[in-house]
């Protein structure tokens, strides 16, 4: 579920989203005529006359139980598209943490958290001054300072969106508008407005009519603003002041940014393009329909409006499957379960409609650009049932056999260890730990805090077994190598707690006289951690200059590499450096040296590659280490900052090398050079895995 998010004063400013659709009574007319105009000032490389870039909540291509299809199998009409018209790599990464904010942001960006701010999703904390921490939000708007729901005045006022040298972010739409291409969201992570607190002043002011709209009804407020934009190029009419267009203030943006204009809300945005409908033409949408209610149906409609209206690049969301929406508390479908396999045959059901409603358009394989992917991989939490396969025999699930394993932190440490320092946490099953008084990394209160987090042990109510449910700790020194440390200081967690995905962590009271691991059926679908299952994902693609492939699990990607695969693609330049590659294999021009550069390289520079395991394996133990003096501590430490000096040296020449589509790069290569980074990049791989062996 991407945007629930577990505090109820962020739950308040959500609504439900049934209220934002009402029975059609005409489907959305064809391109107005402002979409011309629009659509040829759009000047974009290789054939390429539209982008269209849609990411999933969740959806999976490997199967969750053996015996059910997995998501993509119930779609065949997206699965077949890409198959046969493109290539669908299944090899694909997340970074760390794994959460849709961070793992969204790392694919429109193609920068890691350190890069861009937002390492610890979907929400995260941060320490104030006295020691004491508070909760930040990490969906906002691009420009917004850090969301604190919790007061109106926090004492970190960085930006959300924030660079390694403490700047706003670069936004992602800026290369297409000022390529002539108006820019369309839906739903995407941070490229529209994302709350009524903090983005409304942000975008429209403190005393604007949206701003007195969110004190007089903030329910219509969210509907009306909230999670739909288009980012307008120079001086395009769609996005005029006669439209309600605002200015598209970023003032931080590399070479300067200056006269553009955007469209926020649905409010506004659905009057300029004709209205907006359900892709299947049957339901107007009045509203947006909030983050959960971003079904297929109601994404693509939002997609196809947009292309048929002058905004030929589209960034969109499409909501989770497995979760019950539309039940009071929201509960979570187990695989093969009957509520699951229907949301996925409507989601196969919208993408079929789509699909020919674009080729109606003239939108096709020939001139567009498309790429899907899913956020993250999810780890399921319950019995694994036999004897169902969902599409002709539904799975049921009986009492405790669904849902992930609550557990209670801290009444574990009290309980266990006799560990009762305050601490406050980001709950997750990767819980990002904040000791109150921020002490140092070394510190006695830190390393006893550490060494009794590595040492819980919890019953799991699915197996009965004792079991002790830690993956992986990682200390600031190992998060900076995960690239999990921003220029923001006070962001930085004491610790991270990479958990058995059965468990969802977090902190309550100081002792188990309620339960401190109970069975919660809210939620089943754990992701954050580290684990195959929610660290490997899928990525298609299709369009002009995309090899057709099929299906191939033979290039390791990740999330990183999404962005400067579309820019090389399209022909377009980001201001700034990426930590991903194009992905050349699926190109039509490939090489194969550098592809084998770029496999090592991703190996030493990705969160979930092969050095930075191997590394948090090698933290772990010394973590958990009590050696007189804490030496075996402190020198694992000294020796990650070691190997994190290294990696970074050696990934700068790399990426130098695979990625043109960054400031200053060029196709010209040494032979000799690529071959000794190689050399270089698999010694380090070799002396990481051994220590850690």
């Amino acid at each position: 579920m991407r945007r629930l998010i577990r505090f109820a004063a962020v739950a308040a400013l959500s609504i439900g989203w049934q209220a934002a659709a009402v029975p059609a009574t005409q489907a959305a007319g064809g391109p107005s005529q402002s979409s011309s105009s629009a659509s040829s000032s759009c000047h974009l490389g290789n054939g390429v006359q539209h982008v269209i870039n849609i990411v999933f909540d969740n959806t999976h291509f490997t199967r969750d139980n053996p015996n059910v299809p997995s998501d993509l199998e119930q779609m065949p009409h997206l699965l077949n598209f890409l198959k046969s018209n493109g290539t669908l790599l299944t090899n694909e990464h997340t970074p760390l943490i794994s959460h849709t904010a961070t793992d969204i942001l790392t694919a429109l960006t193609g920068v890691y958290g350190d890069q861009m701010g937002v390492p610890v999703s979907n929400t995260f904390r941060y320490f104030n001054a006295n020691g004491t921490s508070n909760p930040g939000v990490s969906f906002a708007y691009w420009t917004d300072p850090i969301f604190d729901f919790s007061t109106t005045t926090p004492s970190d006022t960085t930006f959300n969106m924030l660079t390694a040298a403490g700047k706003n972010a670069p936004a992602p739409w800026v290369p297409f508008t000022r390529a002539g291409c108006n820019v369309g969201g839906a739903g995407t992570a941070n490229i529209e407005l994302e709350n009524i607190a903090t983005d409304i002043p942000t975008v429209f002011g403190a005393g604007s009519p949206e701003a007195q709209e969110v004190t007089s009804n903030p329910g219509l407020a969210f509907n009306d603003f909230v999670g739909i934009a288009v980012h307008c190029a120079h001086g395009d009419v769609l996005c005029s002041s006669a439209n309600n267009g605002k200015p598209d203030i970023l003032g931080d943006e590399p070479g300067g940014y200056t006269g553009f204009q955007g469209l926020f809300g649905h409010k506004y945005v659905a009057p300029a393009l004709g209205g907006i409908t359900t892709v299947d033409g049957k339901t107007t949408l009045t509203g947006f329909p909030g983050f959960d209610g971003m079904s297929a149906n109601n994404t693509l409609g939002y997609v196809a409006a947009m292309q048929e209206h002058g905004v030929p690049v589209t960034y969109a969301y499409i909501s989770d499957a497995h979760d019950n929406h539309l039940s009071n508390p929201p509960t979570a479908f187990g695989p093969g379960q009957a509520g699951y396999v229907a949301a996925l045959k409507s989601y196969d059901d919208a993408f079929s409609a789509f699909f020919s409603r674009l080729a109606t358009d003239g939108i096709n394989r020939s001139n567009t650009l498309f790429t899907f992917t899913a956020d993250e991989g999810d780890h399921f939490a319950g019995v694994q049932k036999t004897g169902c396969d969902g599409v002709t025999t539904p799975c049921v699930y009986g009492s405790n056999q669904i849902g992930e394993v609550n557990t209670n932190m801290a009444g574990l440490l009290a309980t266990e260890q006799g560990v009762t320092t305050p601490f406050k946490v980001h709950s997750d099953d990767a819980p990002t730990v904040y000791i109150t008084g921020n002490p140092a990394h070394d510190a006695a209160v830190t390393r006893t805090f550490e060494r009794a987090t590595g040492a819980l042990t919890a019953v799991n109510p699915y197996t009965g077994a004792t079991e002790n449910p830690t993956r992986a700790l990682a200390d600031p020194a190992e998060m900076k190598l995960l690239h999990m440390i921003t220029a923001d200081p006070a962001r930085t967690p004491t610790f991270t707690w990479f958990a058995n995905p059965d468990y969802f962590l977090f902190a309550g009271a100081p002792n188990c006289a309620s339960p401190c691991v109970t069975i919660n059926p809210q939620f089943a679908w754990n992701h954050g951690t580290i684990g195959r299952d929610i660290n490997e994902t899928w990525l298609g693609l299709v369009g002009p200059g995309v090899r057709n492939l099929g299906a191939t699990h033979d290039t390791w990607t990740d999330h990183s590499d999404i962005r400067p695969t579309i820019l090389a693609i399209t022909g377009l330049q980001d201001d700034y450096a990426h930590a991903g590659r194009p992905i050349t294999e699926v190109m039509t021009e490939t090489r194969q040296d550098l592809n084998r550069l770029a496999a090592i390289y991703k190996q030493i520079n990705a969160p979930v590659g092969q050095l930075s395991l191997d590394s948090a394996a090698f933290a772990t133990h010394a973590i958990d280490s009590n050696t007189a003096g804490d030496q075996t501590y402190l020198n694992a430490d000294s020796t990650i900052q070691s190997w994190t000096s290294q990696r970074d040296a050696l990934a700068a020449q790399m990426i130098a090398l695979l990625d043109f589509t960054a400031p200053g790069a060029s196709m010209q290569h040494n032979d000799r050079s690529v071959s000794d980074l190689i050399n270089a990049g698999q010694s380090l791989l070799d002396q990481v895995h051994a220590a850690a062996s």
